[in-house]
Protein backbone atom coordinates (compact mmCIF):
# COMPACT_ATOMS: atom_id res chain seq x y z
CA UNK A 1 0.00 0.00 0.00
CA UNK A 2 1.23 3.29 -0.95
CA UNK A 3 -0.12 5.56 1.15
CA UNK A 4 1.41 3.87 4.26
CA UNK A 5 4.12 5.51 5.66
CA UNK A 6 7.05 3.47 7.76
CA UNK A 7 7.84 4.47 11.11
CA UNK A 8 10.24 3.14 14.15
CA UNK A 9 9.90 3.37 17.69
CA UNK A 10 12.20 5.80 19.40
CA UNK A 11 11.39 6.15 23.09
CA UNK A 12 9.14 5.80 25.91
CA UNK A 13 8.97 8.36 28.38
CA UNK A 14 6.67 7.50 32.01
CA UNK A 15 5.53 10.11 34.38
CA UNK A 16 3.10 9.81 37.20
CA UNK A 17 0.47 10.94 34.95
CA UNK A 18 1.33 9.28 31.61
CA UNK A 19 3.74 7.08 29.04
CA UNK A 20 4.41 8.82 25.62
CA UNK A 21 5.33 6.59 23.12
CA UNK A 22 7.62 8.36 20.62
CA UNK A 23 7.25 7.05 17.29
CA UNK A 24 8.26 8.57 13.87
CA UNK A 25 10.91 9.03 10.66
CA UNK A 26 13.83 11.11 9.68
CA UNK A 27 10.55 13.73 8.33
CA UNK A 28 8.56 13.71 11.85
CA UNK A 29 8.96 12.07 15.02
CA UNK A 30 5.30 12.34 17.30
CA UNK A 31 4.13 10.97 20.51
CA UNK A 32 1.50 8.89 21.14
CA UNK A 33 -0.07 8.80 25.08
CA UNK A 34 -1.26 5.96 27.20
CA UNK A 35 -1.82 5.22 30.87
CA UNK A 36 1.26 5.05 33.37
CA UNK A 37 0.27 1.66 34.22
CA UNK A 38 0.08 0.57 30.66
CA UNK A 39 3.05 2.62 30.26
CA UNK A 40 5.30 0.26 32.97
CA UNK A 41 3.67 -3.20 31.21
CA UNK A 42 5.55 -2.22 27.58
CA UNK A 43 8.69 -0.70 29.59
CA UNK A 44 8.76 -4.45 30.85
CA UNK A 45 8.13 -5.94 28.10
CA UNK A 46 10.67 -3.73 26.38
CA UNK A 47 13.35 -4.58 28.55
CA UNK A 48 12.70 -8.00 28.87
CA UNK A 49 12.48 -7.96 32.56
CA UNK A 50 10.67 -10.36 34.96
CA UNK A 51 6.93 -10.89 35.07
CA UNK A 52 5.06 -12.96 38.12
CA UNK A 53 2.22 -13.31 35.61
CA UNK A 54 1.62 -12.99 31.91
CA UNK A 55 0.15 -9.94 30.41
CA UNK A 56 -2.36 -9.54 27.70
CA UNK A 57 0.23 -9.65 25.13
CA UNK A 58 1.79 -12.84 26.16
CA UNK A 59 -1.38 -14.25 26.30
CA UNK A 60 -1.79 -13.16 22.48
CA UNK A 61 1.11 -14.34 21.60
CA UNK A 62 0.53 -17.95 22.75
CA UNK A 63 -2.61 -17.65 21.15
CA UNK A 64 -1.34 -16.59 17.77
CA UNK A 65 1.44 -19.41 18.07
CA UNK A 66 -1.09 -22.48 18.65
CA UNK A 67 -3.29 -21.07 15.78
CA UNK A 68 -0.11 -20.57 13.71
CA UNK A 69 -1.42 -17.28 13.09
CA UNK A 70 2.17 -14.81 12.29
CA UNK A 71 1.64 -10.85 12.84
CA UNK A 72 2.74 -8.94 9.77
CA UNK A 73 2.41 -5.66 10.64
CA UNK A 74 0.62 -2.69 12.49
CA UNK A 75 -0.73 0.40 11.09
CA UNK A 76 -2.06 3.50 12.86
CA UNK A 77 -5.14 3.92 10.70
CA UNK A 78 -6.92 7.16 12.53
CA UNK A 79 -6.39 9.60 14.88
CA UNK A 80 -9.30 11.89 16.32
CA UNK A 81 -8.77 14.44 18.91
CA UNK A 82 -5.19 12.69 20.08
CA UNK A 83 -6.39 9.16 20.26
CA UNK A 84 -5.06 7.36 17.75
CA UNK A 85 -6.40 3.52 16.11
CA UNK A 86 -4.00 1.12 14.91
CA UNK A 87 -5.03 -2.08 13.04
CA UNK A 88 -3.62 -5.67 13.43
CA UNK A 89 -2.94 -7.32 10.19
CA UNK A 90 -2.14 -10.87 10.80
CA UNK A 91 -1.71 -13.96 8.28
CA UNK A 92 -3.12 -17.26 8.74
CA UNK A 93 -2.77 -20.52 6.74
CA UNK A 94 -5.69 -23.29 6.85
CA UNK A 95 -6.05 -26.04 4.43
CA UNK A 96 -3.35 -24.50 2.33
CA UNK A 97 -5.47 -21.46 2.10
CA UNK A 98 -3.18 -17.87 3.51
CA UNK A 99 -6.04 -15.57 5.28
CA UNK A 100 -5.32 -12.17 5.71
CA UNK A 101 -7.20 -11.13 8.89
CA UNK A 102 -7.35 -7.00 9.74
CA UNK A 103 -8.02 -6.17 13.63
CA UNK A 104 -9.05 -3.47 15.80
CA UNK A 105 -6.54 -2.99 18.69
CA UNK A 106 -5.36 0.13 21.44
CA UNK A 107 -2.33 1.46 20.24
CA UNK A 108 -0.35 0.07 23.31
CA UNK A 109 -1.38 -3.47 22.78
CA UNK A 110 -0.81 -3.30 19.08
CA UNK A 111 2.94 -1.26 19.84
CA UNK A 112 4.03 -3.83 22.33
CA UNK A 113 2.94 -6.59 19.98
CA UNK A 114 5.04 -5.22 17.23
CA UNK A 115 8.36 -4.72 19.11
CA UNK A 116 7.41 -8.17 21.11
CA UNK A 117 7.58 -9.62 16.98
CA UNK A 118 9.78 -7.87 15.71
CA UNK A 119 7.42 -6.18 13.22
CA UNK A 120 6.93 -3.09 11.25
CA UNK A 121 5.10 -0.20 12.43
CA UNK A 122 3.33 2.38 9.63
CA UNK A 123 1.01 5.48 9.46
CA UNK A 124 -1.59 6.13 7.13
CA UNK A 125 -0.01 9.35 4.68
CA UNK A 126 -2.91 11.35 5.54
CA UNK A 127 -2.83 10.96 9.29
CA UNK A 128 0.92 11.41 9.29
CA UNK A 129 0.88 14.54 7.72
CA UNK A 130 -1.72 15.97 9.81
CA UNK A 131 -0.42 14.21 13.33
CA UNK A 132 1.37 17.45 14.72
CA UNK A 133 5.25 16.82 15.32
CA UNK A 134 7.26 16.96 18.91
CA UNK A 135 9.99 19.60 19.85
CA UNK A 136 13.13 17.87 20.27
Amino acid sequence: MSDLIPIKFNKIMQSQSYTMFILGNEIKRFAIYTSPKIGQKIQTTLYKQGRTRPYTHDLMNTIFLGFNVKLLQVVICDEKDSIYFTRLFLEQTRDGKRQILEIDARPSDSLTLAFENDVSIFCKKDIFERIPPIED
